[in-house]
């Protein structure tokens, strides 16, 4: 049988070559067609103002699913894991193009990479070519790689709990966050999960910006009792999961107008607060659906308009530790950081093994 001929896919200025253009990335379901690798690469082309918005001068690692999405394959959950059809790619692919830029990141392990840095169209749909379905910028830029300059709040629903949920805690959110003077940009995750952007000042660390995001939990805990920004999965409970660890140093989120591996093809899909209310179903923004709705128009266009001060949140932080309240959790491969509470689970923890700083005592 003979192969099908590779297709050309315009990116801005440039062609980019798509090698086996109809293969399936993405099986038919009960909703929509079929997805080839070429439809792919196309689509990535027509959401490319948005996409560069996401994207634009950051470090990006790639989640490359190179045969597609099928029913039980999976993300590979390190380098070791080589069983899996998806995998995370945090430095530059071998054989890129000329044009495709990089920036040395630094790892919280103190290792260092060089990652790619979309700079124009044609490079996310190279990637795509390379089996690249969801982008994950850093929340940081090329001149500035160490001060973030996005706050990233993801409304992860937990067990017991639906996307409806997650928009309604958001629109919780969005009134605090106007109390604070501080306007977020929602997007659904292309999943059960909502998003929430706050474009910042690149004058504050990692850890602040973290920091910032524990403060707004615990805030919003405080006035939803369906919020928890508990990090142990046991006492989390039917409520949503501020997931406060997404602002952590190479720890990143699905961009705007990035697809998922879930059926259907869907979209992480910036909306206004007022579209986000009426949403009943996130897959109703799929690779069919949103390139007509960026042809009228971005929700995000005015995100880069005015970058607030983090102060605010950075305040209710030292309110929160005045009153008794500590440093949260970790993600499991950060070296143990100062004030980190145990990392074992509360059910298994027996308290005379531990000090007043989280260490194990031997």
């Amino acid at each position: 049988m003979s192969k099908t001929p590779a297709a050309m896919v315009q990116a801005g200025e440039r062609e980019v070559r798509v090698s086996s253009p109809d293969r399936v990335i993405y099986e038919a379901t009960e909703r929509t067609p079929e997805v080839t690798k070429l439809m792919v690469a196309q689509y990535v082309a027509a959401v490319g103002p948005g996409l560069m918005r996401a994207l634009g001068e950051r470090p990006t690692a790639l989640e490359r699913w190179p045969s597609g999405v099928r029913e039980g394959f999976r993300l590979a959950t390190g380098p070791r894991d080589n069983d899996a059809e998806g995998f995370y790619q945090k430095r530059v692919p071998k054989g890129a193009p000329e044009y495709l830029e990089s920036v040395a990141i630094t790892f919280p392990s103190g290792r260092t990479a060089e990652e790619v840095c979309p700079t124009e169209i044609a490079v996310p749909v190279w990637c795509a070519q390379m089996g690249t379905l969801t982008f994950h910028p850093w929340p940081v830029r090329r001149p500035d790689v160490d001060h973030p300059d996005e706050l990233r709040l993801d409304f992860d629903p937990q067990p017991g709990t639906t996307f409806t949920d997650a928009v309604r805690v958001a629109g919780v959110a969005r009134e605090l966050l106007e109390e604070l003077g501080l306007t977020g940009y929602p997007k659904t995750s292309g999943n059960r999960g909502v998003h929430v952007y706050v474009r910042i000042e690149p004058r504050w660390e990692f850890t602040d910006v973290r920091h910032a995001a524990i403060a707004f939990g615990r805030e919003l805990a405080v006035r939803d009792e369906q919020v928890t920004t508990a990090w142990w999965k046991e006492e989390r409970g039917e409520r949503i999961f501020i997931d406060y660890n997404q602002n952590n140093r190479d720890r990143t989120i699905a961009s705007a107008y990035s697809l998922r591996p879930q059926p259907g093809a869907p979209v992480s899909t910036p909306l206004t607060w007022a579209e986000l209310a009426e949403v009943r179903d996130p897959r109703d923004f799929n690779l069919f659906t949103v390139p007509d709705r960026v042809a009228d128009g971005d929700p995000w266009a005015g995100i880069d308009d005015e970058p607030f001060s983090l102060q605010p949140l950075l305040d209710l932080w030292d309110r929160q530790v005045a009153e008794g309240a500590g440093e949260l959790n970790f993600p499991p491969d950060y070296p143990k950081m100062p004030g980190e509470p145990p990392r074992v689970q509360p059910s298994k923890k027996v308290a005379e093994h531990w000090d007043d700083q989280g260490n194990r005592i031997e």
